[in-house]
């Protein structure tokens, strides 16, 4: 009995270090043209990770993201968003036409990626991490609606969420990109 239980705690550590160790860079996307995306290709940069909608209530995010990243990116800060039709069909909207209406009403200039979904059975893996600690090693973060916001180091690692409400220049986020950390 007692190496039952000696075999469950390691294979527990074990998982929780393999949890730990994957990253943002171990996931590859497809970018709003259809183009491969390796999130390895961010390495060494704050990464702020938003699932998007045109048709929502906190649509105008887009203006102040797109602001935070004219300031501080893309040397050492991008923003990466995700395009998402979880939430009362809010981005019915084939790819060209997302990117059209980012481009159009917001100039949009930070990487876009294609639509996705982030929650349910068909959840993409990248949001499958971001939102379970067992996945992150770090936290459970549900995605409550459009513009959820997932903080991500300069090593790849999750290490907050900001959530639709708080708005893209809020000082929690503000704060987390000019930390040196």
């Amino acid at each position: 009995m007692k190496k039952f239980f000696l075999l469950i705690s390691i294979l527990t550590m074990t998982l929780t270090t393999f949890a730990q160790e994957k990253t943002i860079y171990d996931f590859k996307v497809t970018d709003i043209d259809g183009h491969p995306f390796d999130m390895a290709s961010l390495k060494g940069k704050k990464v702020l990770i938003v699932n998007t909608a045109s048709k929502c209530g906190f649509t105008p995010q887009y203006k102040q993201l797109e602001a935070i990243y004219k300031k501080y990116g893309p040397d050492k800060f991008v923003i990466v968003g995700f395009p998402a039709n979880n939430f009362m069909h809010q981005e019915p909207g084939t790819n060209a036409q997302i990117k059209t209406f980012c481009t159009e009403n917001y100039d949009v200039t930070f990487p876009m990626m294609s639509k996705i979904s982030v929650k349910g059975d068909d959840m993409a893996p990248l949001y499958q991490w971001l939102t379970e600690k067992s996945k992150n090693g770090v936290m459970d973060a549900p995605i409550k609606w459009n513009f959820q916001k997932f903080m991500i180091d300069k090593t790849g690692h999750l290490v907050g969420v900001a959530w639709p409400q708080d708005k893209p220049d809020s000082e929690k986020i503000i704060s987390w990109i000019e930390s040196k950390n």
